[in-house]
């Protein structure tokens, strides 16, 4: 008897999942009224904007691959790995990781687009162990925004890392940036 009301549960619970997934699919994305939510501003062309002269930012442009993604799916995806690779970073830091991801976009040798970049095998550890699907914060959204508007704090980096984890060796032969917080950047 208590494993039929098990298999109930749980096939409740699958039910409510597929749902909630098939309502997502349908949002137009997150509104302004959303605590922590604070959208940028997004032009004709999909080119993210804050609005913002200057404030550290480079200027608008769409940062995410040749319109084959649309803007909020690919600050959702940006956010997540934010979150799964530096939640516990400095809000540099956070776009620091962002911008790597925006960097690869644009580089020949990776894919070409933010979801290929992010889910190429063995690319980002927080895929790999799911860290990647931990609760959002705000401050990894707004991370995402600015990485999308422009701000990279790593000058062009294509590789990240933290030193104090495991690494392939060959990591250490890239050319280092910068460091930010507790992770190395570099081309």
């Amino acid at each position: 008897m208590q494993r039929q009301g098990l298999c109930l549960v749980l096939l409740g619970l699958v039910v409510c999942l597929l749902a909630a997934g098939h309502l997502y699919a349908g949002h137009p994305g997150p509104s302004s009224s959303e605590p922590g939510w604070h959208p940028v501003e997004v032009d004709a062309a999909g080119a993210a904007f804050t609005g913002d002269e200057g404030g550290g930012l480079t200027g608008a442009r769409p940062a995410y691959a040749q319109g084959y993604e649309s803007y909020w799916d690919v600050l959702y995806l940006l956010a997540r790995v934010i979150e799964g690779e530096a939640a516990d970073e400095p809000f540099i830091g956070k776009v620091a990781v962002g911008a790597v991801i925006l960097n690869r976009v644009r580089d020949a040798r990776f894919p070409k687009t933010v979801a290929g970049v992010i889910f190429q095998p063995w690319a980002f550890e927080s895929v790999s162990n799911g860290q990647m699907w931990r609760p959002l914060s705000g401050e990894s959204i707004r991370a995402a925004q600015a990485a999308l508007a422009g701000w990279d704090p790593t000058y062009g980096a294509l590789f990240f890392w933290n030193p104090a984890k495991m690494v392939s060796p060959w990591i250490w032969t890239r050319r280092i940036i910068t460091w930010i917080g507790r992770h190395v950047f570099a081309r």
